[in-house]
């Protein structure tokens, strides 16, 4: 079989022909770049109906009192300086804030955006691959199976994703820009090339693999490893280059991926969510869940929203199978290195995952559809050059992978379409990951516990969460949420051994402040003023940033009749986690102290953050009446 270097570019075997061929060429990207993107909205337009859910929606959107606030000064100021929900992500979070100052809490608009994005994504990658090899239908079909295949559902139906579709977006546009440099190299290019690269680990960290990705596109398609003449290198006009030079190359980019990594390991620290099982177990889990990956990028079927993570129980022989198949593919693929695209693919694949592959575990997944949502375009490249290239040597004509091409892309669209139902609301969202899962899935059961809670299902919740916590590996602030709903339904005597549990299995700082200001909210329901000023007092100990200790501690000075003191913990807290709430109980201390402008100010400020004032200041005159200050 021939190499990739013999198939002659469509751009390449038009050059001698009359400039009308160009502009047809043109006009058939701009038609195919059209398809793409109705292909995606029309397979994904269920995604209109759906709602927010309960994991990390309402820490990114719906109870994020910055995201609420719009685009403004101090919105900006946060994004760039905060780490909440563990990660520094500040394009993401302007990109919610603007979302919201649009949309409010439409979820229909917000999940359009990200649908939007992943179009885009979709039209970026199709051209990229059609203008760097030149070849127009195998860049069509990698950037069809990248748009409908169902494991990106996760990265577009959650809205809380942004960021995933965000940082591809700017990948794509550094890989573009990284293709113009590369045909005509310059500082003002390979600028561009650094802006967009640092713009798209600004939206996720994941694309930190970058500089790799580039080294492997300068193997293939551009070539800029080899000196050889052939019609693909006279297609992209790049310069060879020795290797140690093009490694020199990307140092500035190894850097940013190196600082990106360093602040990503900090904002993940910092908030508890790095985890320490051994070592042997990481790398045996990861080599199984590279082959899993495989598998679903074949056979997309019982896809779901979480996978637990075997931990040390996965049985020895699986481990010693995948790495097996990973060896044997590797080899494979380095023997057939004339065909350059499946090198570049499988490294690709291999590569882009090891951030993501568990071997530094972040959370307690085991696997994550969204995590492939870069990974497996390595996979499509590999994949379907192979068949075009085969195509190619046997005379098989266009015209007959016409139809198993529309079979593929309607089977994939069809998958998609479904499993965005399934992302309908939360309830639906867990139960389908039971269904799918069945192993002891106890975020699952937590999950749905929370989201049958929220729609009035005492019963049913209560039975998810014993489920969940019969499997004995909830987490401190899983016992601290379920603590809390113990709580507000009155049952203070379980709330409080929830609490004493969660404590106890708090192993950082944040976590400890959290759940000791949860418990201050008990004392005051138990009328104990003097534990819950206690608990409050703790928590700012354990973390200065947890405004929710500041606002109670502020509260109980009120009741004191220190209205001073009052004012300057409330506002304290309100500064460090602004809400309706906060800046409504701000006001009342405020009035207290015969200040009225500066109450006028607060309820001002209530009112624009505020997506529902009634319920806002009904809850205000409940934090009062909790602490037995009359409003």
């Amino acid at each position: 079989m021939a190499s990739t270097a013999t198939i002659v570019p469509e751009r390449a075997t038009l050059t001698h022909r009359l400039p009308q061929a160009f502009a047809a060429l043109e006009k058939r990207i701009a038609v195919l770049c059209l398809l793409l993107v109705m292909l995606t909205l029309a397979f994904y337009n269920p995604l209109v109906h759906n709602e927010f859910i309960n994991i990390d929606d309402n820490g990114y959107i719906t109870q994020n009192s910055h995201i609420r606030s719009g685009l403004t000064w101090n919105t900006v100021r946060w994004a760039f300086t905060s780490f909440d929900d563990a990660n520094w992500h500040p394009l993401t979070w302007l990109s919610h804030a603007f979302d919201y100052q649009i949309f409010k809490l439409n979820p229909a608009g917000h999940h359009y955006v990200n649908l939007l994005l992943h179009a885009a994504n979709a039209v970026l990658l199709f051209l990229l691959l059609e203008a760097a090899t030149g070849l127009t239908w195998p860049g069509f079909m990698v950037a069809g199976l990248f748009a409908l295949h169902p494991i990106n559902v996760e990265s577009v139906a959650w809205a809380a994703e942004r960021k995933n579709v965000l940082s591809m977006f700017f990948c794509l546009l550094a890989m573009h820009a990284y293709l113009r440099y590369a045909r005509r190299p310059s500082a003002a290019r390979y600028a561009l090339v650094a802006v967009l690269f640092s713009a798209g680990l600004m939206a996720k960290p994941q694309i930190v693999t970058f500089p790799f990705l580039l080294l492997l596109f300068d193997y293939w398609p551009l070539r800029r490893m080899a000196a050889e003449s052939s019609f693909e290198t006279a297609h992209v006009s790049a310069l060879p280059r020795s290797v140690p030079y093009l490694v020199v190359e990307k140092i500035p980019l190894l850097l940013l991926s190196a600082a990106s990594a360093v602040i990503t390991y900090l904002a993940q620290f910092t908030a508890g969510a790095m985890r320490t099982p051994p070592l042997r177990a990481r790398i045996a889990n990861a080599a199984v869940d590279y082959v899993r990956y495989i598998g679903k990028a074949f056979w997309p079927a019982h896809l779901a929203a979480f996978y637990p993570n075997p931990g040390k129980t996965l049985p020895p022989w699986q481990s010693v199978a995948a790495a097996a198949i990973l060896i044997v593919i590797t080899i494979l693929v380095l023997r057939l290195r004339q065909h350059r695209y499946l090198a570049v693919g499988w490294f690709w694949f291999l590569g882009t995952l090891v951030p993501m592959i568990g071997l530094v575990q972040v959370g307690v997944q085991s696997i994550a559809d969204r995590y492939a949502y870069l990974s497996f375009i390595g996979l499509f490249i590999a994949v379907v050059w192979a068949i075009a290239e085969t195509a190619r040597d046997r005379n098989i004509s266009a015209a007959s992978l016409a139809l198993p091409t529309i079979l593929v892309l309607a089977t994939l669209g069809f998958l998609t379409s479904r499993q965005v139902g399934y992302w309908h609301d939360s309830v639906t969202l867990w139960r389908h990951t039971l269904a799918v899962t069945q192993t002891r899935n106890y975020f699952a059961h937590d999950a749905l516990g929370h989201a049958l809670a929220d729609k009035g299902d005492v019963e049913g919740a209560i039975a998810e969460f014993n489920a969940a916590q019969s499997y004995d590996v909830y987490r401190a602030i899983d016992l601290a949420s379920i603590a809390a709903y113990e709580r507000v339904h009155g049952h203070l005597s379980d709330a409080m051994n929830e609490y004493a549990r969660a404590l106890d299995a708090a192993q950082d700082s944040a976590s400890r402040s959290v759940i000791l200001s949860e418990l201050a909210n008990a004392y005051l329901q138990l009328g104990d003023f003097a534990r819950a000023k206690l608990s409050c007092d703790y928590a700012i100990k354990e973390d200065r940033r947890n405004g929710r200790a500041f606002v109670v501690n502020g509260l109980l000075a009120e009741r004191d009749g220190d209205f001073n003191a009052a004012v300057a913990s409330i506002s304290q807290g309100v500064e460090l986690q602004p809400s309706d709430i906060g800046y409504l109980l701000l006001a009342q201390a405020q009035r207290r102290t015969g200040n009225n402008a500066a109450a006028d100010e607060a309820e001002s400020q209530a009112l624009r953050i505020s997506h529902n004032i009634d319920a806002a200041r009904q809850s205000a005159r409940q934090s009062l009446a909790a602490v037995g200050i009359a409003p």
